[in-house]
């Protein structure tokens, strides 16, 4: 897709972002797309609150993907000692499939590469969510072999599904000398 733009998130923006990430993981809008988490979770995946904290936070950065400044997608990359946690990350429902996530996926990376000195960089899927764990396999992610227990959080989210798992996927970075 062309003429798409990539930036730092604004902290009055938060409410739009908030509501484009629980559009894209939860309710019947988010099966438009194949990245939703409907028929795992009910409830919201986030709060604007949340998502206004992560963008003023110490190393901390969601980055956006616009088009003509329609918000297309986002993805929050945070810096967690040497590498840096991508989460959050969403395309339109309607939009997934055409290159945005995989545009604003590498644009997250080579951002967390310039912005802090890490060695890699980590995400974490629900372990049932095999073509979204393929999705980063794609992208050079290795998928470990730890599972962790699904976090619960009856304020926003309740789980559909009894036993839900996370699993980390991480990714190497090499450093290029000049």
């Amino acid at each position: 897709m062309a003429d798409l733009t990539f930036r730092k998130a604004l902290a009055a923006e938060a409410d739009q972002i908030a509501g484009l990430i629980n559009l894209c993981y939860r309710g019947e809008a988010s099966r438009q797309g194949w990245t939703t988490e409907a028929d795992l979770l009910d409830g919201l995946r986030t709060s604007a609150e949340e998502v206004r904290q992560s963008i003023l936070a110490k190393d901390s950065i969601l980055l956006l993907c616009l088009q003509n400044d329609t918000l297309l997608g986002s993805i929050h990359i945070e810096k967690m000692q040497q590498v840096a946690h991508l989460g959050m990350f969403v395309v339109q429902p309607t939009l997934q499939g055409q290159g945005i996530g995989k545009q604003l996926l590498a644009q997250a990376e080579q951002l967390a590469a310039q912005a802090w000195a890490i060695n890699g960089l980590v995400i974490q899927v629900i372990s049932v969510r095999s073509e979204l764990i393929a999705f980063y396999e794609r992208r050079g992610y290795v998928p470990s072999t730890t599972l962790r227990e699904f976090p619960l959080n009856a304020g926003l989210w309740m789980p559909k599904v009894a036993g839900l798992q996370l699993r980390l996927l991480q990714k190497k970075l090499t450093l290029h000398k000049a």
